[in-house]
């Protein structure tokens, strides 16, 4: 099989195709030849070396694949054989072979294409967890969604429509007639304006009662001031890491002093709550996530689900994938074909 690794810490050249033996499904597990896998930005955190969870180098990233079943280990019934799936892996997913444990795994829906099932795991259960589970988004609330022209995005406006809140999101000026057509009320030019003072401007100098940050260190303080009376702050992730250029202790280091110190009793004083998601440290929770992924499927069906690829990458080319995401390009996911 193939499987890109990530060599050493740094930019696209840290990443190299390599041959492997084809791994062997143990008890409890299937394989699966891999036709597409999605990039997330925790892949480049861990190029870099920002992502504390990443195995040691040399080491295969990768959360989601889509592809067709070719082998079974003990224990797995055997009408799984030869069917088209896509799954949650816990790193490996850059290749064109996986084995992953039967939890993980659900049917592609026949309407979906192996690219955009790909893209459905990690960025709608993200924005689920973040919407619906802990952010408890009803229809008469707002949301701003951060870099809503990002898969984590464009699941969150797809949720969002679904529960008929009014959705806000920050994005490039040049995405913008995209994510109203997809359904954002109202888009905010992070680049050529500060978003708070549009943001107040646009709700009425309410503010929101849930924000979508996965920006990290200051923007976090920014966002809870954004917040509406019983607003909930949702963090996951701190992309703005991979943007200082800094050696990685001193990138931790600036990290560390730029985030917020939330006080319980300012928390309480304001009517505010702040909470995190992190699907990689979820996996002894599968009796949570595959009831999320159920409903998410159900979407598909009902039509409100509809994962967006914007480009598709022949796995040798994983570099060039990855830097086109880095530069902001991307406007949804981006994936890899084997």
């Amino acid at each position: 099989m193939k499987q890109v690794y990530i060599t050493g810490y740094g930019g696209p050249e840290k990443l190299h195709l390599r041959e492997a033996p084809d791994p062997l499904p143990q008890p409890g597990e299937l394989r699966i030849r891999v036709r597409a896998s999605g990039i997330n930005f925790a892949d480049i955190l861990a190029r870099k070396g920002l992502y504390p969870d990443a195995p040691k180098l040399p080491c295969v990233v990768g959360y989601e694949v889509s592809g067709v079943v070719d082998a079974l280990g003990a224990g797995v019934a055997a009408e799984w054989e030869g069917r088209e799936v896509f799954a949650l892996t816990r790193f490996g997913g850059y290749a064109d072979t996986v084995v992953v444990p039967l939890e993980q795994v659900f049917d592609k829906p026949a309407a979906l294409s192996h690219e955009q099932a790909a893209a459905i795991p990690v960025n709608y259960l993200t924005a689920w967890q973040l919407m619906v589970v802990v952010g408890s988004l009803s229809r008469d609330e707002a949301v701003l969604i951060h870099n809503a022209g990002s898969g984590v995005g464009l699941a969150a406006i797809d949720i969002g429509q679904h529960l008929g809140a009014t959705l806000y999101g920050t994005a490039s000026a040049g995405k913008h007639a995209f994510l109203k057509a997809r359904g954002l009320h109202h888009a905010i030019d992070y680049r050529g304006q500060d978003w708070v003072p549009e943001l107040m401007r646009l709700s009425g100098g309410r503010g929101v009662e849930l924000i979508l940050d996965p920006l990290g260190g200051s923007h976090w303080k920014k966002s809870y001031r954004a917040l509406r009376h019983t607003g909930r702050l949702g963090m996951f992730g701190i992309s703005t890491a991979s943007e200082s250029g800094l050696i990685r202790p001193l990138a931790f280091l600036k990290l560390a002093l730029s985030l917020p110190l939330f006080n319980p009793v300012s928390l309480m004083n304001d009517n505010r709550a702040v909470f995190g998601v992190n699907l990689g440290h979820l996996w002894h929770e599968n009796g949570k996530i595959r009831p999320w992924m159920e409903a998410l499927v159900g979407g598909i069906a009902a039509g409100w689900v509809r994962p967006h690829v914007d480009r598709a990458f022949p796995l040798a080319q994983v570099g060039e994938a990855q830097a086109y995401i880095e530069a902001r390009k991307n406007t949804g996911k981006v994936v890899l074909l084997s």
